[in-house]
């Protein structure tokens, strides 16, 4: 593809060189530079890879990607271009490259603190009930046609993101549906991706620290941004931060909870205890009448899963593949229960904040369990007060 057919939609400035290069590939890590390949240059958080643009020129790469202003007199034969954020145009420039498939598909982003992955393996169920064909990215992995791969991102860096929208696309998926993180709001990863959905669930505290976010209202103000790039707005309306969050948002809201003004209403909640099941059950009322059963413990339960309703509602699933879908999905380390005896219960989860732990808890307390055992750890790398609180 030529230089010029990959920066469609990317503001710059050509510094040298010529926008008729050929270009076979983007990168952004120094170490694949190689002839006919594309090196975007990013100030990362530990490291500047400006430094290994001379590198890059040196192993052959035919173009670069710049932020700032450096030394071109070590860059003899190399195009370079300069833009106001590589990452921006990373992404843009991945979408090009991979022939924007995020257009071709319905794309549903949800975003908040607790929740993403259950709602998300919520929604792809109620989706396939439906007979949709869907690519799932998130914290547990990229799933789609059944296959199943590893990601180390929530929300993956924008190449590797147009790379599996178009591996999705290739393999007969038409709908994408993935987790999106503040972080990836924040970086620019989803930079040129429209949602025909998007998903809140819920807010507080959490990826506040060295690394991730300086405050609170910076954390908030991210995650508000999926609702200026979506066509409808999911939210749930009993959530505090809801209000503030959305401020500047651009479009049609659907709202769920327990509030009278809710358009998907939660009435009737009961818990359900067998050997082999630990779920809840409620009546769903507003702009539709439905009777929900969810195999997974606990109020969040219910949230997650209106969210999910409201969703196949806005696309226009049925209410049997809604109903279908939520009764059937089970999410790998997301309160998944381990049939290991029917003398005791056993519960995987993810955990792995304060306000988490104490829900699951309580969640768990309200089965009356004879006696709850609890065994944590705490992820590595992350602000210490999360062990703290934990």
């Amino acid at each position: 593809m030529k230089l010029e057919q990959l920066l469609e939609g990317v503001p710059f400035t050509l510094a040298q060189g010529s926008l008729d290069t050929e270009i076979s590939d983007i990168i952004y890590d120094s170490r694949k530079a190689a002839p006919g390949l594309l090196f975007v240059c990013i100030v990362g958080t530990q490291c500047d890879s400006h430094e290994f643009a001379a590198d890059c020129a040196a192993k052959g790469v035919s173009a670069l990607v710049i932020q700032h202003d450096i030394d071109l007199s070590a860059l003899p034969g190399v195009t370079v271009v300069k833009v106001e954020s590589s990452r921006y145009a990373m992404a843009l420039m991945s979408a090009n490259l991979f022939g924007n498939p995020s257009r071709k598909m319905t794309m549903i982003g949800v975003t908040g603190t607790k929740g993403k992955t259950t709602t998300t393996h919520m929604i792809k169920s109620v989706l396939e009930a439906a007979g949709r064909k869907v690519g799932m990215i998130g914290t547990n992995g990229i799933y789609y046609m059944g296959r199943h791969k590893e990601t180390a991102n929530t929300t993956p860096e924008s190449y590797e993101l147009q790379k599996t929208f178009r591996e999705f696309l290739d393999a007969g998926c038409d709908t994408a549906l993935m987790e999106v993180s503040s972080q990836g709001l924040m970086m620019d990863r989803v930079a040129g991706v429209h949602y025909n959905v998007g998903v809140f669930t819920n807010l507080s505290p959490d990826h506040i620290g060295p690394g991730e976010h300086k405050t609170f209202e910076e954390y908030r103000s991210w995650k508000g941004q999926l609702f200026k790039r979506c066509d409808v707005g999911v939210v749930n309306i009993d959530d505090e931060n809801t209000e503030a969050l959305l401020e500047g948002h651009t479009c049609r809201l659907v709202t769920y909870g327990r509030a009278e003004q809710a358009d998907y209403r939660e009435t009737g909640f009961e818990l359900l205890r067998t050997h082999d099941f630990l779920g809840v059950k409620f009546h769903v009322t507003g702009k539709d009448e439905m009777d929900v059963k969810v195999n997974m413990p606990g109020e969040f339960s219910v949230y997650n899963a209106l969210a999910a309703l409201a969703v196949g509602k806005v696309l226009g699933l049925p209410d049997q593949a809604i109903h279908d879908g939520l009764g059937k999905c089970v999410v790998k380390g997301r309160v998944e229960l381990v049939p290991i005896s029917k003398k005791f219960t056993i519960l995987l989860d993810y955990a792995h904040n304060e306000v988490s732990t104490e829900s699951l808890l309580t969640t768990l307390r309200a089965y009356k369990p004879h006696r709850l055992v609890v065994v944590f750890g705490c992820g590595g790398n992350r602000s210490k007060l999360r062990r703290y609180g934990m």
